[in-house]
């Protein structure tokens, strides 16, 4: 098991996914992926299974490999940002409360999507967007990579052991992983393989969250899936 790695008297800070994490978007991503599948005359159901697994761009590849990924990618696009102008959103019950409570320049958002629609979810569900959001447009390499952490902590100035990631996907995991940073799991009925702790809710974490980014919870030691 590994044990958890924030430093004990170091300043803490929070890094958070969006999608699935602090944004309840399952069924939008549903939807923008059927009606993208039904443009191209593909089956919805089997398109979202492989979107689920990979990104747009090797999705494009598997279900439609004869067909320009550009052409594909700019599609999807612009169904995303429609979902964002039009779409019904929620943010994860205690969400809004937890990130009010947390201290300014202490906090990120690590997200595969792209900023503007980051803003405008957010705006729409009523969530503070920090100042500093690591997007799909922001690295190179996107998660199971750590560089997406690691661009965050940067841009916070702190280092990876007492950074606390905050994700709900398998890559996620791996990415805050490989980061070097503590991970806890939310939102998921079981633990993703890695995590060091796990709650089966957002608002079920969120006391503990504070408790680490204040420093007021001692780090344990080996993986925990209870809470």
């Amino acid at each position: 098991m590994i044990s958890e790695r924030a430093r004990p008297g170091a300043k803490r800070y929070v890094l958070f996914d969006v999608d699935g994490t602090l944004m309840d978007a399952v069924a939008n991503q549903r939807l923008v992926w059927r009606t993208w599948a039904e443009r191209y005359g593909l089956d919805p159901d089997e398109v979202h299974r492989v979107a689920l697994r990979t990104r747009p761009t090797e999705t494009f590849a598997q279900v439609v490999p004869d067909r320009d990924p550009q052409e594909c990618l700019a599609a999807l696009h612009e169904l995303e940002d429609e979902d964002v102008r039009v779409g019904s959103y929620a943010a994860f019950d205690g969400a809004s409360e937890l990130l009010n409570a947390l201290e300014p320049g202490s906090w990120a958002l690590v997200t595969s999507n792209y900023e503007h629609r980051v803003r405008g979810r957010f705006a729409r569900t009523g969530l503070t967007v920090p100042e500093v959001v690591v997007d799909a447009a922001s690295v190179a390499d996107g998660k199971p990579s750590p560089v997406p952490y690691l661009r965050a902590a940067a841009l916070l100035g702190a280092e990876p052991e007492d950074c606390l990631v905050i994700e709900d996907a398998p890559s996620g995991v791996r990415s805050g992983l490989a980061a070097g940073m503590t991970v806890w799991g939310v939102n998921t009925p079981e633990p993703v393989e890695g995590v060091h702790r796990h709650f089966g809710s957002l608002r079920e974490a969120a006391p503990e969250i504070l408790a680490f980014a204040s420093g007021a919870r001692r780090p344990a030691h080996g993986a925990s899936t209870g809470s």
